[in-house]
């Protein structure tokens, strides 16, 4: 393995603290290195391969529309953007969609939708709430409405315009917005993903919907890793029983091609007009097929409610191979979000998880975050465990 770094390292930007290894193919949950050394796969590449690897219905569909048209600009209608938008709306009880390619870009239009909107009530200088422990994206906006001082370090001057409030906690929000008339929107995700795994309590959500209705905020929920049924509904916040104004999508809805959504109500839907929001690659032929198909594929084989199943199934196992385990602090998330908090920074452990054919992430320092692909089974769930408990158990003991 050494030799394939040292051959393909050095002319990539050093942004990424890789693990030695390079990933040749994958099938279902499991991949393969270029030295054909197996893993199990419960990082899903960051929540965003939401069929696993090589999956037999949507591999074939991806071919056939490679074979058709990859790329069109926006010059033209995408009809394929039109199924899946329609789908969408149908799913989140919203009304329109704006395509693009990354999380990121679909965090800024959201901030870009919130501005407008401000700037369109004659507001000159709006202001959008954000969280502590948020993570948006790594543009400049996004990064100023991320809460990771250690991301944002380096990149200032930040955007102005936030107003940063710690989460599950109203009074905290309604006291950092009293009085204030620029307020036009509040961003959270329903569960952070970066931030540890920190899910928004139901009520808590609820509370900032009735909050929002009252002061004519928009409500935009980042459901980037959280949404796509990875809870076992299709966003997370419809646990809570809302709807968002704003509702920004990436990661698992194209199984591993990139794309992006920004899916709004009618509160939200109509701010933008021709010229004032665009991308070259977003609603492109290809990814649109992904997401279309993607969607067709997780009704078909009922993997919202498998993600629901085996994620419980694989929290109880893991909560109760860790009860009482000095160090061991707890499991949070739902569905296949989970994240296992302990007492001390973990990053080693995605080295030793990788060594012993396992492979998971750890984020906010020390937080295991386990975000497989909805199809993992429950043997393949008891296998995370088998191999994820040892080593931590063995890490705490140190």
């Amino acid at each position: 393995m050494s030799d394939f770094i040292e051959a393909a390292s050095p002319h990539t930007m050093n942004t990424y603290g890789r693990l030695p290894i390079a990933l040749s193919h994958g099938q279902g949950c499991r991949v393969w290195d270029v030295n054909g050394k197996v893993y199990l796969d419960a990082l899903g590449g960051i929540a965003v391969n939401t069929l696993g690897h090589n999956h037999p219905k949507l591999v074939p569909a991806l071919q056939d529309q490679i074979g058709k048209i990859i790329h069109s600009c926006n010059y033209y209608h995408v009809p394929n953007q039109e199924k899946l938008a329609a789908k969408l709306v149908e799913l989140s009880g919203l009304t329109n969609v704006f395509f693009c390619c990354t999380g990121l870009e679909a965090n800024e239009a959201a901030l870009k939708l919130a501005r407008k909107f401000g700037h369109d009530k004659g507001i000159e200088k709006p202001e959008i709430v954000v969280y502590e422990k948020a993570f948006h994206g790594r543009s400049i906006a996004t990064l100023s409405a991320t809460g990771n001082e250690k991301v944002q370090k380096g990149f200032g001057p930040l955007v102005e315009g936030f107003i940063r409030v710690p989460l599950n906690d109203i009074e905290s929000l309604r006291k950092a917005t009293e009085g204030n008339p620029n307020v036009v929107a509040v961003f959270l995700e329903t569960i952070q993903g970066e931030g540890g795994v920190n899910p928004m309590r139901v009520q808590y959500l609820q509370d900032v919907r009735k909050l929002c209705d009252e002061r004519d905020w928009l409500l935009m929920i980042d459901e980037v890793q959280c949404g796509m049924g990875r809870t076992g509904k299709w966003f997370a916040h419809q646990w809570a029983g809302i709807l968002p104004d704003v509702m920004p999508l990436a990661k698992g809805l194209g199984s591993g091609v990139p794309i992006g959504a920004v899916v709004a109500g009618p509160k939200a839907a109509h701010i933008f007009q021709p010229g004032n929001h665009g991308t070259t690659f977003g609603g492109n032929p290809l990814a649109m097929r992904a997401g279309v198909e993607t969607i067709r594929i997780m009704e078909e084989d009922g993997l919202m409610q498998n993600a629901a199943t085996v994620g419980t199934h694989l929290r109880d196992a893991l909560e109760r191979a860790l009860a009482g385990t000095p160090g061991f602090k707890e499991i949070r998330g739902q569905g296949l979000m989970i994240g296992l908090e302990l007492t001390k920074p973990c990053g080693v452990l995605t080295q030793r998880a990788a060594d012993n054919g396992l492979l998971i992430s750890v984020t906010a320092d020390t937080v295991i975050r386990l975000v497989p692909p909805l199809i993992m089974t429950m043997a393949e769930a008891d296998e995370v465990v088998a191999i994820l408990v040892p080593l931590i158990q063995q890490f705490l003991s140190e």
